[in-house]
């Protein structure tokens, strides 16, 4: 029937769905593999490319070790079920003759209209060549602690308490660019966008007007519903497509939380930051610390290493006041000041005082 049938209408494509209703037929595994071994001497004198389906009935002998040698390639899906959030789906191709191909996990959805697929991020495939020159934030004393500012293609992390300011002091940066004409682009994992618009407003940062522009990208994530590679893919989007010369992710602990049973969560991380660095992009990344004081790690993740400069913010008291101070601990890009100086957000926007060297512990 199968025969007759190609013959008549000569298609280019052939799907058999799926092979565990022929293994049912056959009966006997001897007779299967001689039924598809004869199928694809029929089909390979025709120009049809045939897709066998296999929903992996039977066991793993009778699945893979013939058929995969009769196939010219193996694509392998998978259907992960998180303990929260929706499931993830990522394929794998597993051999694929005569063509390249980017091996490992390549991240997809389903979709309406048919599926998108994520391939794996490969960092060294997208090198551009760019000036690395120093970018300000339009706040003189702010720029003298990195001696001009973070250098274009740099990952930048700003740590410090929740509330003392972090993502403000990366939205100085924002805007400045802005000022300037390059495009950004804010993923906002903690925050709800009506509240970072009206909080950034307060201290004189209109973030709905350079949307409206069309100079900054807002796009609110939902950490249980997107997948690392799709966040690799949309990061890679903005970049090639909108053009953003700088990206903030707000923050590394949604960023987290978007991938709870992701075991190298931390290679991932670190080859998108080195697409953005090889891309010439300045990234900020917000990391919130936990106590008065905190660390750098988040949801136990060391990942002060992969950022270029480290900017720490810290409470101290003084004065009957819970004051605000600001500090480079690290800049791979260059000097750096190493005082401390005091930082304050108010109504004038982000403002960054002399070194705070009057004070005594």
């Amino acid at each position: 029937m199968v025969a007759d049938e190609v013959e008549r209408t000569k298609p280019k494509r052939v799907v058999f769905d799926s092979l565990s209703e022929m293994r049912l037929l056959a009966q006997d595994p001897l007779r299967y593999r001689r039924q598809l071994l004869l199928l694809k001497q029929f089909f390979s004198g025709l120009e049809t490319t045939v897709i066998l389906i296999d929903d992996l009935t039977g066991t793993r002998a009778e699945r893979d070790s013939h058929l995969h040698s009769l196939c010219h390639g193996v694509i392998t899906l998978e259907r992960l079920t998180l303990d929260f959030g929706a499931a993830r789906r990522r394929l794998q191709i597993q051999k694929l003759r005569g063509v390249d191909f980017v091996a490992g996990y390549h991240d997809f959805v389903i979709r309406t209209g048919g599926l998108d697929v994520f391939p794996r991020l490969i960092a060294a495939d997208h090198h551009a060549p760019f000036v690395g020159e120093p970018v300000g934030s339009e706040v003189e004393e702010l720029d003298a602690l990195l001696s001009g500012g973070p250098a274009r293609g740099t990952s930048t992390l700003i740590t410090g308490p929740s509330g003392s300011g972090k993502t403000s002091l990366a939205l100085q940066y924002i805007a400045a660019a802005c000022r300037r004409g390059e495009k950004c682009a804010i993923y906002e994992f903690d925050e709800r966008i009506g509240t970072l618009l009206a909080r950034a407003k307060a201290f004189g940062i209109d973030l709905q007007r350079y949307m409206d522009d069309g100079c900054i990208m807002l796009r609110q994530v939902d950490a249980a519903e997107i997948a690392p590679g799709q966040f690799a893919a949309m990061v890679k989007e903005q970049v090639e497509e909108f053009g953003a010369r700088f990206i903030l992710i707000d923050s590394l602990n949604g960023y987290v939380a978007a991938m709870p049973q992701e075991q190298q969560l931390i290679l991932q991380l670190h080859e998108l930051l080195s697409y953005l660095n090889q891309a010439g992009v300045v990234t900020f990344l917000v990391n919130p610390q936990q106590g008065f004081f905190g660390n750098m790690h988040a949801h136990g993740l060391d990942i002060s290493y992969v950022a270029d400069v480290v900017v720490l913010i810290r409470f101290f008291e003084a004065e009957g006041r819970i004051r605000k101070a600001i500090s480079i601990v690290k800049n791979r890009s260059g000097s750096h000041e190493d005082a401390i100086r005091e930082f304050r957000i108010d109504q004038q926007g982000v403002r960054v005082g002399e070194p705070l060297s009057a004070f005594k512990c």
